[in-house]
């Protein structure tokens, strides 16, 4: 959950073509096809483009500068981890090419490499908590059904005593050349081969269990450990423990999503918890101790005598863990006068003693600092 600012190596408050020349740097820096297939670069390349999906967009750039990732949840077109196909395209649309063929095809097939075999896809899940569990963190066994290697063909595909024949189509190359000529001279476009679907073989003899995808679905639980802070649209990946990859391919990643169920004792605001409480008119004006909701329990809050009513407390300490960093947020708690709906008649007799009995509250309150300085300033 890097900063997204920081991955691309830009001030917040860079322009938007600051933005786009620091992406266009880092994506040629670390573009899967410059790599080798490196799975580091390809990390790389994925978190860059997300990171400038996000700040290339006014509304989505606002609500990540505002709440973080968190933000996102409610930004115009949604927010989502962002694959490895999504990330080229990112790379391909602001570099100014589009599909059907092409520059964007000979990429992809240059990252595939002739008969190499493709990452199984990324499964997305959501962890449902109660701003407790955010609070302390949480372990959670994750159920799913999950594509496994086929223990019939090794992840073959085919079935036991053949083997995968070579691909007549591509002679074996995984992908098909067409060249067209245009003003600008020949024009070369490589895309996977439609035979063989980029793997370079064809099997004529289909794994009965399979068939032929080297692939069957388990039910496969997974432990994870949620750490604290975590707040609704937040996710953590689970690196190489997804779906496998069709005949022998690596696995893919696990997307948790979290979603904290919201607290309706408490605002919260990234780290920090807001909080209200209603107290008698003898505690604000006597002091008294009071209790006070916490997220781990309930606390004790002194007045001090001479209290006024909307007074807010700052409880160092007392807030949300910060994600995967040291210190915790504050809760901040306002104090409200309570009025009773109704009265005794001992307690009205009373009320209109004390009425009697206390001094009139000035007509207007003492201006406050901006008033006074609009003042000096002849405003």
């Amino acid at each position: 959950m890097a900063d997204f600012y920081e991955l691309l190596g830009v001030a917040r408050g860079a322009s938007d073509d600051e933005i786009k020349k620091a992406y266009r740097k880092m994506a040629m820096q670390y573009h899967p096809d410059r790599n080798g297939g490196s799975k580091e670069a390809e990390e790389r390349f994925k978190a860059i483009s997300e990171a400038y999906d996000v700040l290339r967009d006014p509304n989505k750039r606002a609500a990540y500068d505002r709440y973080g990732e968190a933000g996102l949840r409610g930004s115009p077109g949604g927010f989502h981890h962002v694959d490895l196909s999504e990330a080229l395209s990112i790379f391909m649309r602001d570099f100014g090419f589009s599909g059907g063929g092409g520059f964007e095809d000979l990429f992809s097939t240059a990252r595939r490499g002739a008969g190499s075999v493709r990452t199984g896809a990324d499964v997305k899940v959501e962890i449902q908590m109660t701003l407790a569990e955010s609070a302390t963190g949480v372990e959670r066994k994750l159920q799913l059904k999950l594509l496994d290697a086929c223990d019939r063909c090794s992840a073959s595909g085919a079935e036991p005593g053949t083997m995968p024949q070579r691909c007549n189509t591509c002679n074996g190359s995984g992908e098909v050349r067409r060249a067209q000529r245009s003003f600008f001279g020949q024009f070369v476009s490589v895309s996977p081969c439609p035979t063989c679907s980029g793997q370079g073989t064809v099997i004529a003899s289909p794994c009965k269990k399979c068939k032929g995808d080297g692939r069957v679905r388990v039910d496969r639980e997974i432990a994870i450990r949620v750490p604290p802070g975590v707040a609704s649209g937040q996710y953590m990946t689970l690196r190489g423990v997804g779906n496998v990859g069709p005949r022998k391919g690596e696995r893919g990643d696990i997307i948790v999503v979290f979603e904290v169920e919201d607290d309706p004792r408490f605002e919260r605001d990234a780290e920090d918890l807001y909080t209200e409480v209603l107290v008698s008119y003898p505690q604000l004006v006597l002091g008294a101790e009071i209790e006070v909701p916490g997220v781990a329990g309930p606390l004790t809050l002194r007045l001090p005598p001479g209290t006024q009513s909307g007074h807010v407390f700052h409880l160092r300490g007392r807030g949300m863990p910060r994600v995967n960093s040291g210190g915790v947020g504050d809760l901040h708690v306002r104090v409200q006068l309570w009025t009773p709906d109704e009265v005794s008649g001992e307690e009205r007799e009373l009320v209109d003693r004390l009425s009697r009995l206390t001094r009139r509250p000035p007509a207007t309150r003492e201006k406050g600092f901006w008033a006074r300085m609009k003042e000096a300033l002849g405003a």
